[in-house]
């Protein structure tokens, strides 16, 4: 894909300066998912600085200036995958889920550390999000962490969606899979719908 540039809100705070960087995060609008938004808007910075996470904002050059299109955040986290779970999945998930993951008798779950894509999103300001797809933005993010998992070890990346056929088949189209539910935390029932997030997992083949 060319065209874009992938800009660490880290790097970006530091060549502008946090005031700067806030007034542009500010202009961000994703009416299709206020988390999404909020999260750009409210916490993206804190969360960056606190280590949290690390947030990448993708940039497309429009009318000759360069715009905000998209932006995907990371984060570090590990998965419990519950044995009666794994066993339903296919021959070649659970092989390659058993080779990384740590089995927990006491759970009777495998245990497996991948990043969690935590936020992904469109810039529908000003009509930018016509300018991206939201499958070349999910593949930005899957090349990052490919890119990660070079240097850091691991195969599989995973995400949490709220639980509508649209996101689900999305995610699946690119080569997501699902392997269990999470209920919401209370923080998140006010920009989140239903009860809980479907929680989906890929194996992040090695170029």
């Amino acid at each position: 894909m060319t065209g874009y540039k992938i800009v660490n809100l880290r790097v970006m705070l530091e060549e502008l300066g946090e005031d700067s960087v806030r007034e542009i995060l500010s202009s961000f609008s994703c009416p299709l998912n206020k988390d999404v938004e909020q999260f750009m808007r409210s916490k993206a910075i804190d969360f960056a600085a606190q280590g949290w996470s690390q947030t990448h904002l993708v940039m497309a050059s429009y009318k000759q200036s360069p715009v905000l299109v998209g932006y995907f955040t990371l984060a570090n986290k590990y998965i419990s995958i519950s044995a009666k779970m794994f066993q339903s999945r296919s021959s070649t998930l659970r092989r390659r889920i058993a080779k990384f993951a740590t089995y927990n008798a006491e759970a009777k779950s495998y245990i497996l550390t991948a990043p969690l894509i935590a936020q992904l999103g469109k810039n529908y300001s000003d009509g930018y999000d016509k300018l991206i797809t939201g499958d070349e933005l999910l593949a930005f993010a899957c090349e990052k962490i490919s890119r990660v998992q070079y240097d850091l070890g691991g195969r599989f990346a995973y995400v949490e969606c709220e639980d509508k056929p649209q996101l689900v088949e999305f995610y699946a189209r690119n080569g997501f899979c699902e392997f269990d539910t999470r209920k919401l935390d209370p923080d998140e029932t006010d920009t989140l719908y239903g009860e809980y997030l479907v929680q989906m997992l890929k194996y992040i083949h090695k170029k």
